[in-house]
């Protein structure tokens, strides 16, 4: 029982990681100039993590608790997300890109730090894995966006 308990907080944790990447996007979103190519990829990492949060929160129920969807519970894991908002305003998007590669580090030690945890079921790692592989195309997709703005 206590490693069902120790799984659903790392999960909740992963949601609430989720729940940071979303409101990170959403204000990058709000911060760049007219670049429609951007913002379809911020929109993507949102529905991205927006699928992600909801099959966590399944996962949370079938292991028979409440998922906790509030963003401002500091979880064990790390996350920075929260802390990129301050740093958007007024930015270039070059900028605001490098702050989402940093997000994107973020999200995927907080991963990694979860599936180094020895209590998690093998059919959790295994989602975890998979959204894990997802992160990181899109770290890689944001970092070469990144890159690209070096040639401006």
């Amino acid at each position: 029982m206590e490693s069902n308990r120790e799984t659903i907080e790392t999960l909740n944790d992963l949601v609430q990681i989720n729940n940071d990447r979303i409101a990170g996007y959403e204000d990058a979103i709000s911060e760049i100039k007219d670049d429609a190519e951007l913002r379809s990829v911020f929109i993507n990492k949102i529905l991205e993590s927006r699928q992600f949060k909801s099959t966590l929160v399944r996962e949370i129920e079938v292991l028979g608790a409440d998922p906790d969807n509030d963003t401002s519970i500091s979880g064990k894991l790390h996350r920075a997300w929260l802390d990129i908002k301050a740093t958007f305003s007024g930015h270039s998007d070059k900028s605001i890109l490098e702050e989402c590669e940093f997000g994107e580090d973020a999200i995927r030690k907080s991963y990694q730090s979860a599936l180094n945890e020895g209590h998690l079921p093998a059919y959790i790692r295994d989602i975890l894995n998979d959204q894990l592989s997802i992160l990181q195309q899109s770290h890689d997709e944001i970092k070469a966006l990144r890159d690209s703005f070096e040639h401006h």
